[in-house]
Formats: C-alpha cells, structure tokens, sequence
C-alpha cells in the first residue's frame, strides 16, 4: 500500500503512543482507579493518562484545532475537530477482555474525514480517510457481501436504560430468530471495524455519542458499507442511534428494529 495519509500518520503516533500505557495496565485490576459515572459506565485512571497523552500529542502537530473528548471538556478551536474515545470498551478494560479501542477522527464542516481504531492489545490498527477506502493493519478491508439475513451475523450495544430495555428485548428477538447471531462485544468502535472488514454483517445501537462512532463510520463508508440511524434515515454526527451494514441486508435489519 501507499503511505499513509498525513493525518493519519499522526493519529497512528498518538495512539501507540498512548496504546503503550493501555498495554501496561491490562489485566492489573487492582492497580486500577475506578471511578463510575453511572450504571455500566466507567472511567479509569488509564482512561485519564491515555487521554492526556493523545491530546498533548495531537495538539503538537493540530494546535489550533476543536478538540472533543468522553473525560475532558471541550477545547474551542478552529473549524476542523478532533474528536477522542480514550478507551472505547472501558468496562471490558476492567475486566481484562481484549475488546477496546482508542478512536481518533477528524471532522470538518460536519463530516468525519479521517478515523482510526487501535487496539493495543490485539494491535490492530484500522484506519479510513475519505477516498482512501478502509485498513487493517495493512490490509485493504470490505464489509461483507452476504445477501440471506439467515447467514448474518449483528453486533449490537446493551442499554441500561429500562425504558428503552423492553423494546430492545423486542429487536433483539427478532433479529436473533432470523439470522446466524447476535455478538455484543462491549465496544462500539470494535463492532463497527468488524462490520467495516466482514466480521460482522450489521450493527446496531442507541444511546451512542460521537466518540463511539465517528471513527467507525468512516471506515464503514470507505469499506462499501452503508451507514444511517435505526429507522433507516440520515445519520449525522449529532445522531444518537446507528445501524450499518452491508448495501445487501441493510432494509432487512431496519425492518427487525422498525417496531417501537
């Protein structure tokens, strides 16, 4: 393959960099500072140094940037926008299960232009830029061209929330009795690189915010994926649901999620 694009040479340096401290402290429980910001959701004292390295890191080379991140208040800057996810999948963090990422993209003028998802721990580096197409460690990647529902494999998040528990139960049930699977991998950065390279055939999920999928989305476009909210209308970057997949079984799986 050719060089990689500029920014993401940066965002590559930035998040082994931090990737380093993540590698460090996997499986040490407790030497872990955890602190919890509701139910299911966490924040590390590794989440906090990881941040701070991606972000000293990153406004060395974008100092005049709009920086958004999951730990830290926003940093005002300029039209362009970096956005952060320290540790996606903080909770399997804690929990020693190899299913997080840090996520990096780049927005301007309201789309995400450039993405990576880097897991230190299985040290896959999957990165997207506009017109570049999708990457894994090297590898050109592609959702995957699977047309019967029957065969597919959907990734999907949990919500805590009670009132959206029931009509999630629903979904679940309809798309579990008519496909292969469902996966949860407790990381909505990983779920979304799957579908991006052909692990999963769909995703869906609610409650999400920009540092979950920006990356993601991305690299669902670039790999030939198609990316819109659960009821099949526009995604954009304020969007709290999502739902990709590949161009053959989207409106299938919309149909399964068109019930509340």
């Amino acid at each position: 393959m050719s060089p990689l694009p500029p920014t993401i040479n940066i965002f590559e340096k930035a998040a082994r960099k931090a990737g380093k401290v993540i590698i460090r402290d996997f499986g040490e429980v407790e030497n872990l500072q955890i602190k919890s910001k509701g139910v299911g959701d966490f924040v590390t004292n590794t989440d906090l140094k990881v941040e701070k390295i991606l972000l000293e890191t990153l406004q060395y080379y974008f100092p005049n940037f709009t920086y958004i991140s999951e730990e830290s208040e926003k940093i005002d800057g300029d039209k362009e926008t970096i956005v952060i996810d320290p540790i996606d999948g903080t909770t399997n963090f804690i929990h020693g299960i190899p299913y997080l990422g840090i996520v990096i993209s780049k927005i301007v003028d309201e789309e995400i232009i450039d993405g990576v998802i880097y897991n230190p721990i299985t040290n896959d580096f999957y990165w997207a830029s506009k017109g570049q197409g999708s990457w894994c460690n090297n590898k050109r990647i592609r959702v995957s061209k699977r047309e019967l529902f029957q065969d597919c494999v959907v990734g999907t998040g949990f919500s805590h929330s009670k009132a959206k528990q029931k009509n999630f139960f629903k979904e679940k049930e309809l798309v579990l009795k008519n496909s292969t699977g469902i996966r949860g991998m407790g990381s909505a950065a990983i779920d979304l690189a799957y579908v991006a390279s052909g692990k999963l055939d769909a995703f869906w999920e609610r409650n999400l915010n920009i540092w979950d999928v920006s990356a993601g989305v991305i690299l669902v476009l670039e790999a030939g994926g198609k990316v819109t909210k659960t009821d099949g209308t526009e995604w954009q970057i304020d969007s709290k649901d999502i739902l990709v997949s590949n161009l053959n079984i989207h409106d299938i799986v919309k149909e399964k999620l068109d019930i509340i």
